[in-house]
Protein backbone atom coordinates (compact mmCIF):
# COMPACT_ATOMS: atom_id res chain seq x y z
CA UNK A 1 0.00 0.00 0.00
CA UNK A 2 1.17 3.41 -1.07
CA UNK A 3 0.54 6.65 1.34
CA UNK A 4 0.79 10.08 0.46
CA UNK A 5 1.19 12.68 2.93
CA UNK A 6 -0.11 15.94 2.11
CA UNK A 7 1.67 18.99 4.15
CA UNK A 8 -0.59 21.99 2.97
CA UNK A 9 -1.15 25.65 4.50
CA UNK A 10 -4.32 26.43 4.74
CA UNK A 11 -6.74 29.53 5.75
CA UNK A 12 -8.93 29.14 8.30
CA UNK A 13 -12.63 29.67 6.88
CA UNK A 14 -11.47 30.04 3.08
CA UNK A 15 -13.26 26.91 2.56
CA UNK A 16 -13.08 27.54 -1.13
CA UNK A 17 -8.90 27.55 -1.23
CA UNK A 18 -8.57 24.96 0.85
CA UNK A 19 -10.68 22.33 -0.60
CA UNK A 20 -8.55 23.11 -3.71
CA UNK A 21 -5.94 22.48 -2.13
CA UNK A 22 -7.30 18.89 -1.09
CA UNK A 23 -8.46 18.14 -4.60
CA UNK A 24 -5.17 19.02 -6.12
CA UNK A 25 -2.91 16.96 -3.68
CA UNK A 26 -5.76 13.83 -3.86
CA UNK A 27 -5.24 14.22 -7.65
CA UNK A 28 -1.15 14.84 -7.26
CA UNK A 29 -1.51 11.27 -4.88
CA UNK A 30 -3.63 9.29 -7.99
CA UNK A 31 -1.11 10.58 -10.53
CA UNK A 32 1.71 8.87 -7.48
CA UNK A 33 0.05 5.50 -7.56
CA UNK A 34 -0.92 6.35 -3.79
CA UNK A 35 -3.62 3.94 -2.80
CA UNK A 36 -4.37 6.15 0.18
CA UNK A 37 -3.81 9.98 0.75
CA UNK A 38 -3.41 11.82 4.25
CA UNK A 39 -3.87 15.50 5.14
CA UNK A 40 -3.81 17.67 8.56
CA UNK A 41 -5.84 18.03 11.57
CA UNK A 42 -9.11 19.79 10.73
CA UNK A 43 -7.84 20.40 7.42
CA UNK A 44 -10.69 21.55 5.73
CA UNK A 45 -11.69 24.86 7.52
CA UNK A 46 -8.04 25.74 9.10
CA UNK A 47 -6.66 25.24 12.62
CA UNK A 48 -7.49 26.63 14.92
CA UNK A 49 -11.12 27.99 14.07
CA UNK A 50 -11.93 29.17 17.13
CA UNK A 51 -15.26 30.84 18.03
CA UNK A 52 -16.07 30.52 14.35
CA UNK A 53 -16.86 27.01 15.40
CA UNK A 54 -19.82 28.55 17.37
CA UNK A 55 -21.52 29.19 13.86
CA UNK A 56 -24.39 27.24 12.00
CA UNK A 57 -23.03 28.71 8.65
CA UNK A 58 -19.10 27.38 9.20
CA UNK A 59 -20.07 24.00 10.21
CA UNK A 60 -22.59 23.46 6.99
CA UNK A 61 -19.51 25.15 5.14
CA UNK A 62 -17.56 22.64 6.60
CA UNK A 63 -19.41 19.32 5.51
CA UNK A 64 -20.50 20.99 2.33
CA UNK A 65 -16.37 21.00 1.69
CA UNK A 66 -15.92 17.77 2.59
CA UNK A 67 -18.84 16.34 0.09
CA UNK A 68 -16.71 17.78 -2.69
CA UNK A 69 -13.50 16.27 -1.56
CA UNK A 70 -15.71 13.10 -1.30
CA UNK A 71 -16.51 13.00 -4.77
CA UNK A 72 -12.81 12.60 -5.60
CA UNK A 73 -11.74 10.20 -2.92
CA UNK A 74 -13.24 7.46 -5.92
CA UNK A 75 -9.82 5.06 -6.54
CA UNK A 76 -8.34 6.27 -3.70
CA UNK A 77 -8.37 6.95 0.27
CA UNK A 78 -8.68 10.10 1.24
CA UNK A 79 -8.19 10.99 5.04
CA UNK A 80 -9.42 15.35 6.00
CA UNK A 81 -9.71 16.27 9.13
CA UNK A 82 -12.73 18.24 9.57
CA UNK A 83 -15.23 19.07 12.58
CA UNK A 84 -18.52 16.67 13.45
CA UNK A 85 -21.49 17.26 14.56
CA UNK A 86 -22.03 15.41 17.30
CA UNK A 87 -24.67 12.91 16.03
CA UNK A 88 -26.06 11.64 19.67
CA UNK A 89 -26.74 14.97 21.43
CA UNK A 90 -24.92 13.92 24.58
CA UNK A 91 -22.33 16.74 25.56
CA UNK A 92 -20.71 19.22 23.72
CA UNK A 93 -22.06 19.22 20.04
CA UNK A 94 -19.15 18.72 18.12
CA UNK A 95 -16.13 16.25 17.55
CA UNK A 96 -12.40 17.02 16.48
CA UNK A 97 -12.69 14.59 13.71
CA UNK A 98 -10.80 12.62 10.87
CA UNK A 99 -12.75 11.71 8.10
CA UNK A 100 -12.17 8.64 6.28
CA UNK A 101 -13.22 8.86 2.63
CA UNK A 102 -13.17 6.32 -0.21
CA UNK A 103 -15.49 5.03 -3.64
CA UNK A 104 -17.26 8.61 -3.24
CA UNK A 105 -18.54 7.33 1.03
CA UNK A 106 -17.82 8.38 4.29
CA UNK A 107 -16.14 5.18 5.30
CA UNK A 108 -15.23 6.31 9.10
CA UNK A 109 -15.13 8.95 11.12
CA UNK A 110 -12.51 8.92 13.97
CA UNK A 111 -12.81 11.79 17.05
CA UNK A 112 -10.21 12.68 18.90
CA UNK A 113 -10.16 11.87 22.00
CA UNK A 114 -7.25 14.33 23.67
CA UNK A 115 -8.20 17.61 24.10
CA UNK A 116 -5.66 19.44 24.94
CA UNK A 117 -6.37 22.71 26.80
CA UNK A 118 -2.62 24.19 27.49
CA UNK A 119 -0.95 27.14 26.30
CA UNK A 120 -3.00 28.54 22.89
CA UNK A 121 -4.93 25.56 22.95
CA UNK A 122 -8.82 25.58 23.97
CA UNK A 123 -9.99 22.99 22.18
CA UNK A 124 -12.23 21.69 25.59
CA UNK A 125 -13.88 24.60 25.20
CA UNK A 126 -15.72 23.45 21.63
CA UNK A 127 -15.36 19.47 21.00
CA UNK A 128 -16.25 16.31 22.68
CA UNK A 129 -13.59 13.65 23.51
CA UNK A 130 -13.90 10.15 21.83
CA UNK A 131 -15.78 7.32 23.79
CA UNK A 132 -15.22 4.90 21.28
CA UNK A 133 -12.15 3.29 19.14
CA UNK A 134 -11.94 1.66 16.30
CA UNK A 135 -9.57 1.02 13.42
CA UNK A 136 -10.42 1.34 9.93
CA UNK A 137 -10.06 -1.58 7.50
CA UNK A 138 -8.47 -0.44 4.44
CA UNK A 139 -7.13 -2.74 1.36
CA UNK A 140 -6.18 -5.70 3.70
CA UNK A 141 -4.84 -3.44 6.63
CA UNK A 142 -6.06 -2.19 9.81
CA UNK A 143 -5.22 1.26 10.26
CA UNK A 144 -4.91 2.73 13.80
CA UNK A 145 -6.11 6.62 13.08
CA UNK A 146 -5.42 9.36 15.85
CA UNK A 147 -5.34 13.36 15.92
CA UNK A 148 -2.91 15.30 17.04
CA UNK A 149 -2.67 15.04 20.73
CA UNK A 150 -3.85 11.70 21.14
CA UNK A 151 -0.39 10.27 20.69
CA UNK A 152 1.21 12.48 23.13
CA UNK A 153 -0.94 10.36 25.30
CA UNK A 154 1.54 7.51 26.12
CA UNK A 155 0.55 5.90 29.31
CA UNK A 156 3.84 7.39 30.70
CA UNK A 157 2.09 10.85 30.98
CA UNK A 158 0.48 12.44 33.57
CA UNK A 159 -1.81 14.93 31.65
CA UNK A 160 -4.68 12.51 30.38
CA UNK A 161 -6.36 9.14 31.92
CA UNK A 162 -7.39 7.66 28.35
CA UNK A 163 -5.08 6.50 26.02
CA UNK A 164 -6.27 5.89 22.14
CA UNK A 165 -3.25 3.38 21.14
CA UNK A 166 -4.04 1.35 24.10
CA UNK A 167 -7.52 1.24 23.58
CA UNK A 168 -7.06 0.52 19.74
CA UNK A 169 -4.22 -1.92 20.12
CA UNK A 170 -6.61 -4.97 21.02
CA UNK A 171 -7.33 -4.65 17.42
CA UNK A 172 -4.24 -5.74 15.96
CA UNK A 173 -3.38 -2.58 13.47
CA UNK A 174 -0.67 -3.10 11.03
CA UNK A 175 -0.14 0.98 11.21
CA UNK A 176 -0.71 4.02 12.60
CA UNK A 177 -1.52 7.68 10.72
CA UNK A 178 -1.68 10.68 12.81
CA UNK A 179 -3.37 13.84 11.68
CA UNK A 180 -2.16 17.13 13.30
CA UNK A 181 -2.10 20.76 13.85
CA UNK A 182 1.46 20.57 15.88
CA UNK A 183 2.01 24.52 16.13
CA UNK A 184 5.87 25.63 15.83
CA UNK A 185 8.14 26.59 18.76
CA UNK A 186 12.08 26.43 18.50
CA UNK A 187 13.79 22.79 19.65
CA UNK A 188 9.91 21.33 19.06
CA UNK A 189 10.66 19.72 16.03
CA UNK A 190 13.00 17.47 17.92
CA UNK A 191 10.17 16.83 20.71
CA UNK A 192 7.61 16.00 18.06
CA UNK A 193 9.69 13.37 16.72
CA UNK A 194 10.76 11.79 19.88
CA UNK A 195 7.39 11.60 20.82
CA UNK A 196 5.90 10.08 17.50
CA UNK A 197 9.28 7.23 17.84
CA UNK A 198 8.27 6.76 21.19
CA UNK A 199 4.58 5.81 20.20
CA UNK A 200 6.36 3.62 17.00
CA UNK A 201 9.13 2.05 19.68
CA UNK A 202 6.53 1.14 22.57
CA UNK A 203 3.50 -0.54 19.94
CA UNK A 204 6.08 -1.69 17.17
CA UNK A 205 3.69 0.02 14.27
CA UNK A 206 5.09 2.19 11.78
CA UNK A 207 3.76 5.61 11.80
CA UNK A 208 2.89 8.41 9.00
CA UNK A 209 2.20 11.50 10.51
CA UNK A 210 0.95 14.31 8.68
CA UNK A 211 1.19 18.36 9.94
CA UNK A 212 0.04 21.17 8.66
CA UNK A 213 2.17 24.48 7.46
CA UNK A 214 1.56 28.06 7.33
CA UNK A 215 1.05 30.93 10.00
CA UNK A 216 -2.56 31.47 11.39
CA UNK A 217 -2.33 35.44 13.27
CA UNK A 218 0.00 34.35 16.13
CA UNK A 219 0.97 30.49 15.66
CA UNK A 220 2.89 29.67 13.11
CA UNK A 221 3.09 25.99 12.05
CA UNK A 222 6.22 24.45 11.05
CA UNK A 223 5.15 20.93 8.81
CA UNK A 224 8.20 19.19 9.23
CA UNK A 225 5.85 15.26 8.82
CA UNK A 226 7.39 12.29 8.90
CA UNK A 227 7.00 8.42 8.38
CA UNK A 228 8.88 5.76 10.41
CA UNK A 229 9.28 2.41 10.16
CA UNK A 230 8.03 0.09 12.53
CA UNK A 231 12.06 -0.49 14.27
CA UNK A 232 11.55 3.24 14.72
CA UNK A 233 13.86 4.47 12.37
CA UNK A 234 12.87 7.88 10.57
CA UNK A 235 11.86 6.94 7.11
CA UNK A 236 11.15 10.19 5.39
CA UNK A 237 10.48 13.83 6.23
CA UNK A 238 8.87 16.98 4.81
CA UNK A 239 10.36 20.44 4.74
CA UNK A 240 9.79 22.67 7.24
CA UNK A 241 8.01 26.17 6.88
CA UNK A 242 6.71 25.12 2.98
CA UNK A 243 4.25 23.22 1.64
CA UNK A 244 5.18 19.30 0.29
CA UNK A 245 4.36 16.15 -0.40
CA UNK A 246 5.62 12.60 -0.18
CA UNK A 247 4.85 8.57 -1.25
CA UNK A 248 6.72 5.94 1.12
CA UNK A 249 5.64 2.38 0.45
CA UNK A 250 3.56 0.66 3.54
CA UNK A 251 6.06 -2.58 2.33
CA UNK A 252 8.96 -0.98 3.08
CA UNK A 253 8.12 -0.40 6.15
CA UNK A 254 9.61 -3.08 7.64
CA UNK A 255 12.48 -2.17 9.72
CA UNK A 256 15.34 -3.29 11.91
CA UNK A 257 14.97 -2.18 15.64
CA UNK A 258 16.58 1.09 16.30
CA UNK A 259 18.41 2.05 20.14
CA UNK A 260 15.63 2.20 22.70
CA UNK A 261 13.96 5.42 23.53
CA UNK A 262 13.01 5.95 27.40
CA UNK A 263 8.83 7.15 27.00
CA UNK A 264 9.20 9.07 30.05
CA UNK A 265 12.23 11.39 29.01
CA UNK A 266 9.61 11.88 25.66
CA UNK A 267 6.54 12.75 27.92
CA UNK A 268 8.42 15.19 30.17
CA UNK A 269 6.22 18.24 29.66
CA UNK A 270 8.83 20.64 29.85
CA UNK A 271 11.13 18.78 27.93
CA UNK A 272 12.62 21.66 25.84
CA UNK A 273 13.68 23.33 28.41
CA UNK A 274 14.33 21.22 31.31
CA UNK A 275 17.44 19.79 28.73
CA UNK A 276 18.84 23.59 30.24
CA UNK A 277 19.66 22.81 34.19
CA UNK A 278 21.82 25.03 34.49
CA UNK A 279 20.53 28.78 34.39
CA UNK A 280 24.34 29.64 33.59
CA UNK A 281 23.65 27.95 29.96
CA UNK A 282 19.95 29.38 29.21
CA UNK A 283 21.87 31.84 26.85
CA UNK A 284 23.38 29.58 25.10
CA UNK A 285 20.24 27.67 24.39
CA UNK A 286 18.51 30.67 23.63
CA UNK A 287 20.92 31.71 20.95
CA UNK A 288 21.88 28.56 19.68
CA UNK A 289 22.29 28.90 15.76
CA UNK A 290 19.67 26.31 15.19
CA UNK A 291 16.44 27.75 17.01
CA UNK A 292 17.83 31.08 15.50
CA UNK A 293 17.84 29.76 12.02
CA UNK A 294 14.56 28.16 12.65
CA UNK A 295 13.12 31.52 14.62
CA UNK A 296 14.07 33.29 11.65
CA UNK A 297 12.66 30.86 9.25
CA UNK A 298 9.10 31.04 11.27
CA UNK A 299 9.00 34.89 11.44
CA UNK A 300 9.50 35.26 8.27
CA UNK A 301 6.25 32.80 7.45
CA UNK A 302 4.23 34.60 9.95
CA UNK A 303 4.39 37.91 8.41
CA UNK A 304 4.18 36.46 5.08
CA UNK A 305 1.03 34.77 5.80
CA UNK A 306 -0.72 37.33 7.78
CA UNK A 307 -0.05 40.02 5.19
CA UNK A 308 -1.65 37.30 2.22
CA UNK A 309 -4.23 36.01 4.30
CA UNK A 310 -5.49 39.00 5.47
CA UNK A 311 -4.95 40.90 2.11
CA UNK A 312 -2.42 43.33 3.25
CA UNK A 313 0.54 43.80 0.88
CA UNK A 314 2.76 46.70 2.19
CA UNK A 315 4.39 47.14 5.73
CA UNK A 316 5.69 50.37 7.18
CA UNK A 317 8.00 50.92 10.52
CA UNK A 318 9.86 53.32 12.79
CA UNK A 319 13.59 52.50 11.93
CA UNK A 320 15.60 53.89 14.90
CA UNK A 321 19.01 52.84 14.13
CA UNK A 322 18.66 50.64 16.98
CA UNK A 323 18.76 46.64 16.63
CA UNK A 324 14.88 45.75 16.99
CA UNK A 325 13.80 48.21 13.97
CA UNK A 326 16.68 46.83 11.95
CA UNK A 327 16.11 42.88 12.58
CA UNK A 328 12.54 43.87 12.02
CA UNK A 329 13.24 45.45 8.10
CA UNK A 330 15.27 43.23 7.70
CA UNK A 331 12.60 40.16 7.81
CA UNK A 332 10.02 42.04 7.00
CA UNK A 333 11.92 43.11 3.70
CA UNK A 334 12.84 39.04 2.82
CA UNK A 335 9.06 38.38 3.51
CA UNK A 336 7.39 41.20 1.51
CA UNK A 337 10.19 42.38 -0.73
CA UNK A 338 11.81 45.23 0.07
CA UNK A 339 10.02 47.65 -2.10
CA UNK A 340 7.20 46.46 0.06
CA UNK A 341 8.84 47.89 2.93
CA UNK A 342 8.91 51.58 4.27
CA UNK A 343 11.27 52.76 6.95
CA UNK A 344 10.45 55.82 8.60
CA UNK A 345 13.25 57.54 10.32
CA UNK A 346 12.12 59.93 13.24
CA UNK A 347 14.75 61.39 14.89
CA UNK A 348 14.61 63.80 17.60
CA UNK A 349 16.96 66.34 19.52
CA UNK A 350 18.17 63.45 21.56
CA UNK A 351 19.10 61.06 18.69
CA UNK A 352 22.63 60.52 17.83
CA UNK A 353 24.40 61.86 14.42
CA UNK A 354 25.16 57.75 14.23
CA UNK A 355 21.59 56.35 14.84
CA UNK A 356 19.82 58.39 11.37
CA UNK A 357 23.29 57.33 9.58
CA UNK A 358 23.06 53.47 10.75
CA UNK A 359 19.07 53.64 10.17
CA UNK A 360 19.78 55.22 6.26
CA UNK A 361 22.69 52.70 5.48
CA UNK A 362 20.47 49.92 6.77
CA UNK A 363 18.16 50.34 4.22
CA UNK A 364 20.60 51.07 1.90
CA UNK A 365 22.10 48.07 1.81
CA UNK A 366 18.22 46.20 2.04
CA UNK A 367 16.92 48.38 -0.91
CA UNK A 368 13.78 49.40 0.76
CA UNK A 369 12.48 53.00 0.78
CA UNK A 370 12.57 55.49 3.94
CA UNK A 371 11.92 58.71 4.54
CA UNK A 372 13.31 61.17 7.12
CA UNK A 373 10.74 63.21 9.47
CA UNK A 374 12.60 65.08 11.91
CA UNK A 375 10.32 64.98 15.09
CA UNK A 376 11.47 68.11 17.57
CA UNK A 377 8.91 70.76 15.45
CA UNK A 378 5.96 68.35 16.91
CA UNK A 379 7.47 67.71 19.97
CA UNK A 380 8.15 71.68 20.86
CA UNK A 381 4.50 72.54 19.87
CA UNK A 382 3.06 69.24 22.50
CA UNK A 383 5.61 71.41 25.14
CA UNK A 384 3.57 74.87 24.07
CA UNK A 385 0.34 73.32 24.42
CA UNK A 386 0.76 71.59 28.05
CA UNK A 387 3.08 74.52 29.01
CA UNK A 388 -0.14 75.80 30.83
CA UNK A 389 -0.37 72.21 32.48
CA UNK A 390 3.39 71.36 33.22
CA UNK A 391 3.91 74.75 34.38
CA UNK A 392 7.89 74.25 35.46
CA UNK A 393 7.59 71.05 36.61
CA UNK A 394 11.19 69.36 35.40
CA UNK A 395 11.50 67.01 32.77
CA UNK A 396 10.47 63.48 32.65
CA UNK A 397 9.05 59.95 31.88
CA UNK A 398 6.21 62.47 30.64
CA UNK A 399 8.51 64.43 28.07
CA UNK A 400 9.86 60.95 27.12
CA UNK A 401 6.25 59.46 25.97
CA UNK A 402 5.49 62.18 24.30
CA UNK A 403 8.33 61.61 21.45
CA UNK A 404 7.45 58.08 21.45
CA UNK A 405 3.79 58.84 21.06
CA UNK A 406 5.00 61.44 18.42
CA UNK A 407 6.20 59.01 16.47
CA UNK A 408 3.58 56.53 16.92
CA UNK A 409 1.24 59.22 15.25
CA UNK A 410 3.53 60.27 12.47
CA UNK A 411 3.59 56.44 11.66
CA UNK A 412 0.46 55.48 11.78
CA UNK A 413 -0.64 58.77 9.91
CA UNK A 414 1.22 57.60 6.79
CA UNK A 415 0.23 54.17 7.25
CA UNK A 416 -3.40 55.41 6.72
CA UNK A 417 -2.80 57.76 4.37
CA UNK A 418 -0.82 55.29 2.13
CA UNK A 419 -2.46 51.62 2.99
CA UNK A 420 0.18 50.42 5.33
CA UNK A 421 0.46 47.87 8.07
CA UNK A 422 2.73 49.09 11.05
CA UNK A 423 5.05 46.48 12.27
CA UNK A 424 6.09 46.60 16.06
CA UNK A 425 10.05 46.08 16.69
CA UNK A 426 9.53 45.57 20.78
CA UNK A 427 11.37 42.69 21.76
CA UNK A 428 10.29 39.83 24.03
CA UNK A 429 12.23 41.33 27.06
CA UNK A 430 10.87 45.01 26.66
CA UNK A 431 7.58 43.65 26.82
CA UNK A 432 8.21 41.75 29.69
CA UNK A 433 9.29 44.20 32.08
CA UNK A 434 6.88 46.99 30.41
CA UNK A 435 10.09 49.13 28.83
CA UNK A 436 8.07 50.53 25.46
CA UNK A 437 5.38 53.39 25.61
CA UNK A 438 1.35 52.66 25.41
CA UNK A 439 0.25 54.32 22.01
CA UNK A 440 4.08 55.06 21.23
CA UNK A 441 6.36 52.24 20.32
CA UNK A 442 3.69 49.82 21.33
CA UNK A 443 2.04 50.55 18.56
CA UNK A 444 1.38 48.44 15.38
CA UNK A 445 -0.73 45.43 13.57
CA UNK A 446 1.56 42.84 13.92
CA UNK A 447 4.44 42.36 16.26
CA UNK A 448 7.24 40.53 15.03
CA UNK A 449 9.85 40.33 17.79
CA UNK A 450 7.57 40.58 20.69
CA UNK A 451 8.34 36.66 21.22
CA UNK A 452 11.82 36.92 21.05
CA UNK A 453 14.47 37.92 24.18
CA UNK A 454 16.58 40.60 23.60
CA UNK A 455 19.83 38.70 23.52
CA UNK A 456 18.11 36.77 20.53
CA UNK A 457 17.51 39.81 18.73
CA UNK A 458 21.12 40.19 18.62
CA UNK A 459 21.75 36.84 17.42
CA UNK A 460 19.15 36.92 14.67
CA UNK A 461 21.20 40.24 13.47
CA UNK A 462 24.43 38.14 13.30
CA UNK A 463 22.06 35.50 11.28
CA UNK A 464 20.96 38.07 9.17
CA UNK A 465 24.73 39.08 8.40
CA UNK A 466 25.87 35.75 8.29
CA UNK A 467 26.96 35.86 4.77
CA UNK A 468 27.26 39.82 3.95
CA UNK A 469 27.12 42.73 6.07
CA UNK A 470 23.21 43.31 5.91
CA UNK A 471 22.13 45.06 9.45
CA UNK A 472 25.20 47.95 9.74
CA UNK A 473 28.12 46.60 12.52
CA UNK A 474 27.60 49.71 14.41
CA UNK A 475 23.97 48.78 14.98
CA UNK A 476 24.85 45.67 16.44
CA UNK A 477 27.40 46.95 19.10
CA UNK A 478 26.45 49.89 20.14
CA UNK A 479 24.60 49.88 23.70
CA UNK A 480 21.10 49.69 23.40
CA UNK A 481 19.06 53.37 23.78
CA UNK A 482 15.73 54.65 23.26
CA UNK A 483 17.13 57.95 22.93
CA UNK A 484 14.81 59.89 24.71
CA UNK A 485 16.83 61.95 26.59
CA UNK A 486 20.33 63.10 26.94
CA UNK A 487 23.02 59.88 27.27
CA UNK A 488 20.07 57.38 27.99
CA UNK A 489 20.98 53.43 27.93
CA UNK A 490 18.26 50.57 28.51
CA UNK A 491 20.79 49.43 31.62
CA UNK A 492 19.52 52.83 33.24
CA UNK A 493 16.18 51.26 33.70
CA UNK A 494 16.89 47.25 33.25
CA UNK A 495 19.08 44.96 34.10
CA UNK A 496 22.07 44.07 31.35
CA UNK A 497 19.91 41.57 29.10
CA UNK A 498 22.11 38.90 29.50
CA UNK A 499 20.92 38.76 33.14
CA UNK A 500 17.46 39.81 32.81
CA UNK A 501 16.94 37.10 30.01
CA UNK A 502 18.02 34.48 32.36
CA UNK A 503 15.66 35.33 34.83
CA UNK A 504 12.53 36.52 32.10
CA UNK A 505 13.44 33.22 30.64
CA UNK A 506 13.24 30.99 33.77
CA UNK A 507 9.55 32.77 34.80
CA UNK A 508 8.04 33.07 31.91
CA UNK A 509 8.80 29.71 29.95
CA UNK A 510 9.52 27.30 33.09
CA UNK A 511 7.27 29.11 35.28
CA UNK A 512 9.97 28.80 37.78
CA UNK A 513 8.64 31.51 41.18
CA UNK A 514 11.20 33.35 43.19
CA UNK A 515 11.99 30.77 45.46
CA UNK A 516 13.06 28.45 42.74
CA UNK A 517 15.06 31.23 40.91
CA UNK A 518 16.90 32.32 43.89
CA UNK A 519 17.52 28.55 44.73
CA UNK A 520 19.52 28.67 41.11
CA UNK A 521 21.39 30.99 42.49
CA UNK A 522 20.34 34.01 41.19
CA UNK A 523 20.84 37.33 43.01
CA UNK A 524 17.54 37.81 45.72
CA UNK A 525 17.16 41.66 44.60
CA UNK A 526 17.31 41.14 40.81
CA UNK A 527 14.83 38.29 40.85
CA UNK A 528 12.46 40.04 42.68
CA UNK A 529 12.89 43.26 40.86
CA UNK A 530 12.30 41.40 37.47
CA UNK A 531 9.16 39.44 38.93
CA UNK A 532 7.94 42.91 39.57
CA UNK A 533 8.61 44.89 36.47
CA UNK A 534 6.88 41.16 34.90
CA UNK A 535 3.47 41.27 36.71
CA UNK A 536 2.63 44.98 37.19
CA UNK A 537 3.24 45.82 33.48
CA UNK A 538 0.56 42.73 32.66
CA UNK A 539 -2.01 45.98 31.96
CA UNK A 540 0.42 47.14 28.88
CA UNK A 541 0.64 43.60 27.60
CA UNK A 542 -3.01 42.97 27.40
CA UNK A 543 -3.45 46.30 25.19
CA UNK A 544 -0.64 44.74 22.60
CA UNK A 545 -1.57 43.74 19.13
CA UNK A 546 -0.85 40.35 18.29
CA UNK A 547 2.79 38.76 18.64
CA UNK A 548 4.39 36.09 16.10
CA UNK A 549 4.61 32.61 18.65
CA UNK A 550 7.98 30.81 18.37
CA UNK A 551 8.72 29.84 21.93
CA UNK A 552 7.01 27.94 24.45
CA UNK A 553 5.43 30.42 26.41
CA UNK A 554 4.81 33.46 24.08
CA UNK A 555 2.50 36.56 25.29
CA UNK A 556 -1.08 36.48 24.37
CA UNK A 557 -3.64 33.75 23.90
CA UNK A 558 -0.85 31.14 25.72
CA UNK A 559 -0.29 33.20 28.80
CA UNK A 560 -3.31 33.90 30.85
CA UNK A 561 -2.48 36.34 33.90
CA UNK A 562 -4.82 38.70 35.34
CA UNK A 563 -4.21 42.28 35.13
CA UNK A 564 -4.76 43.08 38.81
CA UNK A 565 -3.14 39.93 40.02
CA UNK A 566 -1.25 40.69 43.36
CA UNK A 567 1.20 37.95 43.33
CA UNK A 568 4.84 38.41 43.74
CA UNK A 569 4.48 42.71 42.54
Amino acid sequence: MKIALAQQNYHIGNFALNTEKIIGAIEQAKAAGADLVVFSELSVCGYPPRDFLEFDDFLDECYAAIDRIRAHADSIGVIVGGPQRNPVKEGKDLFNAAWFLYEGEVKAVVQKTCLPTYDVFDEYRYFEPAYEWQVIPFKGKRIALTICEDIWALSENPLYRIHPMDKLMPQQPDLMINISASPFDYDHDEDRKEVIRANVVKYGLPMFYCNCVGSQTEIVFDGGSVVYDDGGNLVAELGYFEEDFSVVDLSDLKGKAAAAISPQKTMDKEMRVSRVSDPNQIINFLVNENNIAQIYQALVLGIRDYFAKMGFTKAILGSSGGIDSAVTLAIACDALGKDNVRAILMPSQFSTDHSVSDAEQLSRNLGNPYDIIPIKPVFDAFLDSLKPVFGDLPFSVAEENIQSRTRGNLVMAIANKFGYILLNTSNKSELATGYGTLYGDMAGGLSVLGDVYKMQVYALARHINREKEIIPVNIITKAPSAELRPGQKDSDSLPEYDLLDKVLFQYIERRQGPKELIGMGIDEALVRRVLKLVNTNEYKRNQFCPIIRVSSKAFGVGRRMPIVGKYLS
